[in-house]
């Protein structure tokens, strides 16, 4: 629970409620990648604009990135909150940010588990505390990613699903990764873990040896090398599904999930009301209104394999 996180703490909080009059807000952007310039950090700063922010003006951005290294999590949160900043947005690093302030509000567009099994909230509906955000729906998607991946290719009978053992919801969402798999016939599920950029970088191709198809499981570090994970499940010349479109604009085969895009655009809507004194604890935690499933016939024709024209027609984009 946050409650027992107070011992960490790391420098003195500055709440926007107590900021002097007239003190350019600063919002501290705390990301699981190595650069700014991602569609979701775009989509976030062009809702800032619509609402009158202008960077440098009145408002203040403050970046740190891990890097694909979530041990440097907890040390960039409390440099955000030694700065200080008056909110904190998150992406893939919400433990460690609640770990070091249980007051600064958390902004969260990116939540992959249940806020309230987690402690982060007490409810969805009114979380309660500092922490708030939008859900990508983790766990409640995989079934449906299989189910596409099933629907297209219906030989596949052994899928290995590339995972991180560090994500905080691992066991929420491979628990349901696990049934989906059975409920569709795919009884021989395979974890392929990396823990790390290094890790990752160090697989090659032959970590999906037997399986017929790759499903990759929601987590910040596979999002922001992205790249690098689709180069290594082409390479093993598989049928795959991931979880944000972004993947298959990269040349992934196939992505089914939430818009991550919007979820920053909204979640940039909760910073203004922060920072115009509403409280985190009274907004809620909120589930995505877009979606996006994605086909790449470039990837299909490259690896050799064919969509079926009824998945084609339930695709939002296919990319020729």
């Amino acid at each position: 629970m946050i409650a027992g996180l107070a011992a960490v703490l790391v420098a003195p909080e500055h709440p926007a409620a107590q900021q002097p009059s007239g003190k350019i807000p600063r919002v501290g952007i705390l990301t699981n990648g190595n650069n700014e310039r991602t569609r979701a950090v775009d989509a976030f700063r062009e809702r800032l604009r619509d609402l009158g922010y202008v960077e440098g003006r009145n408002i203040i951005l403050e970046f740190r990135f891990a890097g694909g290294n979530l041990a440097q999590g907890r040390k960039l949160a409390a440099e955000l909150v030694a700065a200080p900043v008056d909110v904190i947005v998150t992406e893939g690093l919400t433990p460690e940010a609640a770990a070091v302030t249980e007051r600064i509000p958390i902004v969260n567009p990116t939540l992959g588990g249940d806020p309230v099994e987690l402690g982060w909230a007490l409810s969805l509906a009114r979380p309660g505390r500092n922490i708030t955000g939008f859900t990508l729906m983790g766990p409640e998607l995989m079934g449906k990613r299989l189910e596409l991946l099933r629907t297209a290719f219906p030989q596949i009978t052994a899928v290995s699903a590339l995972i991180n053992p560090r994500n905080s919801v691992l066991d929420a969402i491979f628990g349901q990764t696990e049934a989906a798999a059975r409920s569709l016939g795919l009884d021989d599920l395979r974890r392929v873990e990396a823990k790390s950029a290094e890790a990752l970088r160090a697989l090659g191709p032959a970590v999906f040896s037997g399986a017929g198809g790759v499903v990759v499981v929601p987590d910040g570090l596979f999002y922001n090398f992205r790249r690098d994970v689709v180069a290594l499940v082409n390479a093993a010349r598989l049928p795959a599904i991931y979880p944000e479109r972004e993947y298959a604009d990269d040349g992934g085969l196939m992505a089914y999930g939430a818009n991550v895009p919007d979820n920053f655009r909204r979640a940039a809507d909760y910073v203004d009301l922060i920072l115009k004194g509403t409280k985190p604890g009274d907004l809620p935690i909120q589930e995505p209104v877009k979606f996006d499933f994605v086909v790449n016939l470039q990837t299909a024709k490259a690896l050799g394999l064919t969509i079926p024209p009824v998945l084609l027609a339930r695709a939002t984009e296919v990319i020729e």
